[in-house]
């Protein structure tokens, strides 16, 4: 066991190293095999809280808003014993709850907390650590008014982070200074959704002190979050999402809920300052280059509430400046990794490594093994160097007036027209080969041998409207009959009676949770990749420039990303529409769309097989390359444009 210099003022022992005399010594942090090993009592861990004064008034009451900490740590913990602190801030402590079973947060007479929703406090407490459950500046028993991903949420949490460095304030109930003398100062944050979205907002900051973050399906930019290329989500969403998390009188914040919903300029869908400001990647409040921390993502490609390119920019932006990070890429909804079927005991030990690496120092090997953990199929995962596979390749696949997507582009003078109309996915997909006037498609003749995609596709058109702009739709098709992950239905997961522990347990709070199982169907073709755009946001999303009507123009956009093997026998389809109503809150243009087909394409990241790809592949079974797209033989369908 090797422990970096900056833990040694945590008493860490290896169990190999202790003598049989010694076993009765002061209390310290123990290790065995790499890992922080349960010595602790967790029924008589020190449960209490305390309020950190933040630097926003949020509510405008003249007073510092202050925030909720709620802290179970070691009964040992303190001056002679300091531990590393995990933290979940979140807003759904009193409302939504967190986790599959929705578990809140229980308070005994005097106030103390006695249930921590989730595992963490059960499991990692008992290991030497301390958990602060923290409830969001405006929700649960914290001072001030939800900010909606913005400068109070933010702040807030920074806050504690500071307190456990000694850099800010925090109070008993009774007014008298509370100071975490028990902290080493080294913090990570951990959450899903708004939870994980909080912990990259913190991590923007470049706060010292916190020294890991472990984002789950979690926003990294909530104008991604409620838009797309201008394209508006859901309207007046910041103010209903205010409401939805604070569970005071409506009164209070009912200025602040306002003033939301004017800046965020739902009259026009652009970018301005509010969602700067709300932008983790590259905004004001905070961006990818103050990130300090590592960084573990988890996120599902099916996600259609945290979109998964909130993920995949970050991802990037992370690894454009080299920070320190391992990522988890499923195939279900908006689901936990606790609840990834089969993986909960992997995924419960590969976070305590995690933890044990960035928070105590121990070389235990997390950041030698493969970066990136990939679902391939219901029950497929495989390991990889990193996301996207690097062995992914891009290919262009190119239109034509017959109604085939093809490698080489179709003729010059070929177009192709629809009108945009409002209408779902699955009209838009329905009776490929027959012709309807709300949408255009493409598809491939059946793949000769399996294909996955890794990564963000991106769609290149050059249109023309007889209206000065028009919502688009991209959609990227698996035709062809196939078993796969239900995410529509339960997120992806049935929840059983069955239950299995994590953690050490008390009446008040067990560390037990219900199994479940992956939801699977059997279905002619799956929506694979979905981009959207409003033509008039083309060349930027902070000014929108309308089209010249009857005259071309290029618009390009990036679908969100995605990882899918598209199986031998199928065909690929590329179907461009007008305003979606499943995703999106817009209204149609009746805009009478004209691609020019001859100068259009959609990229995409392939690779041949699972893991058989250009240059190697990521798996051992590798055993040839592809050596481009030349070599794929894709027969022209016989459907007809439409």
């Amino acid at each position: 066991m090797l422990l970096r210099a900056a833990v040694a003022a945590v008493a860490v022992t290896a169990i190999a190293a202790v003598p049989a005399h010694a076993a009765t010594a002061a209390p310290a942090i123990t290790v065995d095999q790499g890992r922080t090993q349960p010595v602790f009592s967790y029924a008589d861990a020190v449960r209490e809280h305390v309020y950190v004064e933040s630097s926003v008034d949020s509510d405008s009451d003249g007073r510092l808003d202050r925030v909720r900490v709620d802290i179970i740590r070691p009964r040992e913990s303190g001056p002679g014993l300091k531990v590393p602190s995990i933290i979940d801030e979140s807003p759904y402590y009193d409302n939504s709850g967190r986790g599959n079973e929705a578990e809140r947060k229980v308070y005994d007479a005097a106030g103390e907390p006695v249930k921590f929703p989730l595992f963490y406090d059960n499991y990692f407490v008992p290991r030497g650590y301390a958990v602060l459950n923290v409830d969001m500046v405006g929700t649960t028993k914290s001072d001030g008014c939800p900010d909606v991903g913005g400068k109070a949420d933010v702040l807030g949490g920074k806050a504690v982070v500071d307190w456990l460095n000694g850099r800010a304030a925090a109070y008993h109930d009774d007014g008298t200074p509370a100071v975490a003398d028990w902290s080493t100062g080294k913090a990570g944050m951990i959450g899903k959704s708004y939870d994980g979205t909080l912990a990259n907002a913190v991590a923007a900051t470049g706060v010292e002190g916190l020294e890991t973050i472990v984002p789950i399906s979690a926003i990294s930019s909530w104008y991604k979050y409620q838009r797309s290329n201008g394209v508006i989500y859901n309207y007046n969403y910041m103010s209903y999402l205010s409401r939805v998390i604070d569970t005071d009188p409506a009164a209070k914040c009912a200025a602040k809920r306002a003033q939301l919903d004017v800046d965020a300029d739902d009259a026009t869908g652009n970018y301005n300052g509010f969602w700067a400001e709300r932008d983790y990647v590259a905004g004001s409040l905070g961006d990818a280059s103050k990130v300090h921390a590592s960084v573990f993502v988890v996120h599902t490609v099916n996600d259609l509430n945290v979109k998964p390119d909130n993920f995949s920019v970050w991802w990037q932006a992370l690894a454009d400046r080299n920070v320190p990070r391992k990522i988890w890429v499923g195939q279900y909804q908006h689901v936990d990794p606790f609840d990834f079927e089969g993986r909960r005991d992997l995924w419960v030990d590969t976070l305590h490594r995690w933890f044990d690496h960035w928070l105590l120092g121990v070389d235990n090997g997390i950041m030698r093994e493969p970066r990136a953990d990939v679902q391939v199929g219901p029950a497929e995962w495989i390991t990889q160097r990193d996301w996207p596979t690097p062995a992914a390749s891009t290919h262009f696949f190119r239109p034509s007036a017959d109604g085939s997507l093809n490698l080489n582009p179709g003729r010059n003078g070929e177009t192709a027209s629809f009108t945009d109309i409002r209408q779902s996915e699955d009209a838009m997909v329905a009776d490929v080969g027959t012709a309807k006037p709300g949408r255009v498609s493409f598809t491939t003749g059946e793949l000769p041998r399996d294909l996955r995609m890794s990564g963000t596709p991106e769609v290149d058109l050059r249109v023309s409207l007889d209206r000065p702009t028009s919502n688009l739709t991209a959609l990227l098709v698996d035709f062809g009959e196939d078993t796969r992950v239900d995410w529509r239905r339960g997120q992806g997961v049935t929840t059983l009676a069955e239950e299995d522990c994590h953690g050490d347990s008390t009446a008040a709070d067990d560390g037990c949770y219900r199994k479940v199982v992956t939801n699977l169907a059997t279905r002619p073709l799956e929506v694979v990749a979905r981009g959207w755009i409003d033509a008039q946001n083309r060349d930027s999303l902070s000014e929108s420039s309308p089209l010249t009507p009857g005259t071309y123009a290029q618009v390009k956009w990036k679908t969100l990303p995605q990882e899918y093997v598209f199986k031998k026998g199928h065909r690929i389809g590329l179907v461009i529409a007008g305003t979606d109503s499943n995703y999106s809150g817009e209204r149609a243009t009746g805009t009478t769309v004209t691609i020019d087909l001859h100068k259009s394409r959609v990229q995409i990241p392939l690779v041949l097989g699972v893991g058989h790809a250009l240059n190697g592949g990521d798996i051992p079974e590798d055993k040839g390359t592809w050596h481009g797209p030349q070599q794929i033989d894709l027969p022209v369908p016989d459907n007809k444009l439409y």
